[in-house]
C-alpha cells in the first residue's frame, strides 16, 4: 500500500510503500524544538521506501553535544514544515513525521524514545519506552 504527504504549503511531496520498522513517539529536545510540540511522531523506515518530489532543505543536526552530526533533518524551506530525519547511525534509515501524511488516521504508535526528555504532563498510557543508550 503507498501513503503519501506533504508540506504545509505543497510545495513538498512524498510517497512510500512497504512495511514500516516502527511508529516511534520521540520526546528529544530537538524533537520538542522541530516540532514546536512535547514530542514528535515518527514513522521509521527503510530510506528507499519513501520518494520525495519538491526542493527539500537540509539542517545538520549535532546534537546536544555539538560534534558530529548525527540526523540531517530535512524540510520545506518555504513553510518550514519538517517532512524526515535521516539518521547517520544506523545509516539507510528515516523518520518521516507522520503529521505530515494526507492520511494520519492509520498511525499507531509502537514505541517512545528519550522519554528522559519527556515533559511531566505527557501521559501516552502502556505505550512501550525504549531505554536511552
Amino acid at each position: 500500500m503507498t501513503q503519501t504527504g506533504r508540506c504545509l504549503c505543497g510545495e513538498i511531496s512524498y510517497e512510500f510503500s512497504g512495511d514500516l520498522i516502527a511508529t516511534a513517539v520521540c520526546h528529544c529536545d530537538h524533537c520538542q524544538r522541530q516540532s514546536g510540540a512535547a514530542f514528535s511522531v515518527n514513522l521509521i523506515m527503510h530510506v528507499d521506501q519513501v520518494t520525495v518530489t519538491g526542493p527539500i532543505k537540509t539542517f545538520e543536526d549535532r546534537g546536544e553535544k555539538g560534534d558530529a552530526v548525527y540526523v540531517h533533518r530535512r524540510f520545506c524551506g518555504r513553510c518550514g514544515s519538517p517532512i524526515l530525519s535521516e539518521l547517520v547511525e544506523p545509516p539507510g534509515l528515516v523518520a518521516l513525521k507522520a503529521g505530515t501524511l494526507d492520511d494520519r488516521t492509520v498511525v499507531q504508535p509502537q514505541v517512545q524514545a528519550w522519554c528522559v526528555d519527556k515533559q511531566p504532563w505527557v501521559d501516552l498510557g502502556e505505550l512501550h519506552a525504549m531505554e536511552r543508550e
